[in-house]
């Protein structure tokens, strides 16, 4: 183990895997925060936990939103426990965020929207005994015997088009063609929210933008305990000595800053903690008239760093496996809304003030629109009589039902221009496109995490036989816990600091539903009730690709 008293840290990216690591090295450690050095590429913190200015015009963006969820996420919990609040003085940010949604709670009343337009009769998801047959077997089969293989690999047409479906691939950004493994995952470790995917009642947001109420409270504790954040620093190269398959060991690092390339030397006692890969790498914004382009090449340097570490162990993954952008790519899009025309309309339609509502999904939308109305002000010190609200595309380069073209090419109010058309607001249409400014913003990677792979993609957070580094990161593998959340990030960093640093303190097993008879029986009763049988029977005949199941 690691002498926390005499060792220096380095901490190879500034998002929430490294802040969580960071926390848990001065927290249940007892490492000095002058000993924890962060190198992050950009000018900010925080990753994926994104939110501020638009970059491109006037307005907010943010460029995605985590769902957070009481069960499940028991590291974030933790972590943010030990974090003060900004705002509330004598709470932690996880009372801040607990006493938040206990006033502005989710029920969502709009989570699927038909043609008309109309609000669908969510509660009923539409499966029928085929459907039901291939998730069970779905849950039954092992990650050894699925492999690679793809979600439309294992589930017949009419699956797709349930409302089940519908719900749960929009809340957690699935294609068909993703993972299998991931998928079976994702129903395990979220089998709870089976009873209450129509309202998404099990979601817990954040008083602001994720940025400004996780990341924000968190990087100004690790100042105050004296980390060294260095921004401009690009990692392009780590050493490492593996002549002893038993203790290998990082021994330099190489970085590249605006003053040229420096190497940083690992002492004896030294660590070094990597973050693979990015979500958000290579994320370019758009704006009212112009689209985001989509940057092929990997300038971000996650990406590329991983690229060189895998050619120097088998065992550091294989990041070619998530390159396929025409697959994982992924757009989102910001509304700023100067004045309440638009916004006071969305509410009177989705039935919900802001904050309350959930994603309102256009299932009739060739692109697969989802929005959601957050809680206002979303940021911090935002102008008097200014909203905002997000959204995003699952189909983007499929043409639009109103506007001719793929969302990909398309200008934020191009975007708006199809909202309004599938939410029936022509009338307003005019004075929605002069008050509201739209920024899309396109990720290359936004679902990379999801793609089929195989267990050698993904590196062990402490490969076999280190004695100095892990790996951190959506790209890392843990058993049995789901990526493309908060949570595993802050999991991956929690593993590596108590094993590296011998703590003897328990980290929070993994919930699933399925281990709580109570939840089981509701979920069970959810997906395969007799009640739905009905409605499945009294709409079977009506069926068609892109129409719901909805009564």
């Amino acid at each position: 183990m690691l002498d926390p008293k005499n060792a220096d840290v380095w901490l190879v990216g500034g998002g929430i895997a490294s802040m969580a690591a960071a926390s848990f090295l001065i927290r249940d450690a007892g490492m000095p925060g002058a000993r924890i050095h962060i190198l992050e590429e950009l000018g900010i913190a925080g990753g994926c936990l994104d939110g501020g200015a638009s970059p491109t015009q006037a307005g907010y963006v943010t460029r995605g939103g985590r769902m957070l969820c009481e069960e499940v996420y028991q590291c974030l919990w933790n972590l943010l426990d030990g974090i003060p609040s900004l705002e509330k003085p004598g709470m932690s940010v996880r009372q801040e965020i607990a006493a938040f949604n206990e006033q502005v709670r989710t029920e969502a009343h709009a989570r699927l929207i038909g043609q008309g337009p109309r609000i669908l009769d969510a509660r009923h998801y539409g499966l029928d005994g085929r459907d039901r047959a291939e998730l069970t077997r779905l849950l039954a089969t092992p990650e050894g015997l699925l492999g690679a293989r793809r979600i439309d690999e294992l589930f017949s047409a009419h699956f797709f088009r349930s409302n089940f479906w519908q719900m749960w691939r929009t809340t957690f950004a699935f294609q068909n063609w993703h993972s299998a493994i991931e998928l079976r995952r994702y129903f395990l470790r979220f089998l709870q929210e089976f009873p209450r995917m129509h309202t998404l009642a099990g979601v817990r947001r954040t008083p602001y933008n994720q940025y400004d109420s996780i990341a924000v409270p968190l990087q100004r504790w690790l100042l105050a305990q004296g980390v060294d954040v260095r921004f401009g620093h690009r990692v392009t190269d780590i050493d490492f000595d593996q002549r002893d398959p038993a203790r290998r060991r990082a021994t330099q690092l190489h970085v590249q800053t605006a003053r040229g390339r420096q190497t940083l030397a690992l002492a004896a006692g030294d660590a070094c903690f990597v973050t693979l890969g990015s979500i958000t790498a290579d994320a370019s914004y758009g704006s009212n008239s112009q689209a985001p382009a989509l940057i092929r090449d990997r300038r971000d340097g996650a990406w590329s760093l991983w690229e060189t570490l895998a050619r120097k162990a088998d065992d550091f993954g294989r990041p070619q496996t998530f390159f396929n952008m025409d697959d994982n790519k992924w757009e989102s899009f910001t509304l700023t809304m100067h004045g309440r025309t638009l916004l006071d309309r969305l509410i009177a339609f989705g039935g919900n003030p802001p904050g309350t509502g959930a994603l309102m999904t256009l299932v009739d939308s060739s692109w697969l629109m989802s929005l959601v109305v957050p809680h206002q002000p979303h940021f911090p010190a935002m102008p008097a009589d200014t909203y905002t609200a997000w959204g995003y595309g699952l189909f983007i380069d499929a043409p639009g039902n109103h506007v001719a073209k793929p969302m990909a090419q398309c200008g934020g109010h191009e975007i708006l221009d199809e909202l309004l058309h599938h939410l029936g607001l022509a009338d307003i249409r005019d004075a929605a496109l002069a008050s509201t400014d739209v920024t899309p913003v396109m990720l290359p990677y936004g679902s990379a995490m999801f793609a089929p792979r195989k267990p050698a993609d993904r590196p062990k957070v402490l490969p076999v036989g280190t004695a100095n580094f892990a790996f951190l990161g959506q790209h890392v593998e843990l058993p049995d816990d789901t990526v493309y959340t908060v949570e595993y990030s802050v999991h991956g960093a929690m593993q590596a600091v108590y094993r590296l640093f011998g703590v003897d303190k328990p980290i929070p097993p993994i919930y699933q539903g399925l281990h709580d008879p109570r939840v089981g029986l509701e979920a069970l009763t959810a997906a395969f009730g007799l009640e739905d049988q009905a409605a499945v029977r009294a709409t079977r005949p009506a069926l068609r690709p892109g129409i719901t199941c909805s009564p």
